[in-house]
């Protein structure tokens, strides 16, 4: 079964700021010339998510919000006091959320619902410079 692998370079805001990744993974799908299968994306490294969501400015809000309800930024972590860091919340959401996503592929391009994009959150506390990767499989 042919594969197709590619990268997307994202620099990040820091502490919750959301990418719409649609776009480039459905140009890398494209530009695999497989018509059907799966287009597996992952964000390298432990404190940013990728999943699905209705890419519009209210939940860019709530997700992020909840998120931070869920794991207080303010809480003191065991994580934070091995490590001395402050980023033991961001670790916590973004396994939580997952740093990958698979989506079926047809016809060239992923599949997915009206209101339905790929995403990139980034949990850290800090601006990131991002390697997400993108993998498509099938014939």
């Amino acid at each position: 079964m042919p594969t197709h692998q590619d990268r997307i370079a994202l620099s990040t805001a820091g502490h919750g700021d959301m990418h719409n990744l649609t776009d480039p993974v459905t140009t890398i799908v494209r530009d695999s010339e497989l018509h059907e299968g799966l287009v597996h994306v992952h964000n390298v490294g432990s404190t940013g998510a990728v999943g699905t969501i209705e890419f519009e400015p209210g939940l860019q809000e709530d997700l992020p919000d909840m998120l931070d309800e869920l794991f207080p930024p303010d809480k003191p972590y065991a994580h934070e006091q091995r490590w001395h860091d402050d980023n033991g919340h961001a670790h916590l959401q973004a396994t939580t959320l997952s740093p990958s996503v698979t989506v079926p592929v047809g016809e060239r391009a992923p599949i997915l619902g009206t209101w339905q994009q790929i995403f990139h959150l980034e949990c850290d506390t800090k601006p990131r410079e991002r390697t997400v990767i993108v993998t498509v499989r099938g014939d």
